[in-house]
């Protein structure tokens, strides 16, 4: 595969997507939305961080395309936008898993 030089805008979004992996909070709400959807109440106990830190890194998320939310009444349900976003995080997961 060979990629040509990216322009600037690209560049700058791409970066951008990286950026969303550098937080080790974000890396770890993405690792359950990869299996399911989930709200913002189970993604805080899961993680262990509190509702209103998930909800701050829940609109970084969105604002990246990386993760849509879904009304059900009070409730929003979130999951991951876009599949190629799933194999990306699984590879970086594989990786890191690899070199152990």
């Amino acid at each position: 595969m060979t990629l040509s030089i990216l322009d600037e805008h690209t560049a700058a979004r791409v970066a951008e997507l990286f950026r969303a992996f550098s937080d080790t909070s974000r890396v770890r709400i993405m690792s359950v939305l990869v299996e399911d959807e989930k709200n913002v109440t189970e993604l805080a106990r899961l993680v262990g961080i509190t509702e209103s830190a998930i909800s701050h890194h829940m609109r970084g998320l969105r604002q990246l395309h990386i993760v849509q939310g879904r009304r059900d009444g009070k409730e929003v349900y979130y999951s991951i936008v876009d599949p190629h976003i799933v194999t990306l995080f699984q590879q970086g997961v594989d990786h890191i898993k690899a070199g152990e």
